[in-house]
């Protein structure tokens, strides 16, 4: 989630902070990827990192750039969630 946030920051502040956000944020991301696979199977650990990662990125929209708050976006959010604890769930 912090790794979509700075491509937005990185849009309206094209920085060389910005820039080592951006990097820092999704460094982190693959490195807790590759740590999850220790685990779990890559599918799953693939599925809930994804997840994790779109429903993040469309959480913030809403809580940090003023995106849409409309219910179905937020039952879809979490049929997103909820498919990747049950894949956790089952495996």
């Amino acid at each position: 989630m912090f790794g979509v946030s700075m491509i937005n920051k990185l849009h309206k502040d094209r920085s060389w902070q910005s820039i080592a956000l951006l990097i820092l944020g999704f460094g982190a991301s693959f490195l807790f990827l590759a740590y999850a696979m220790e685990t779990l199977p890559m599918g799953t650990a693939y599925a809930i990192w994804t997840g994790i990662g779109a429903s993040g990125g469309a959480i913030l929209g809403m809580l940090l750039y003023g995106e849409s708050k409309d219910w179905k976006r937020i039952f879809f959010i979490a049929m997103v969630l909820g498919a990747a604890i049950g894949l956790k769930l089952v495996s």
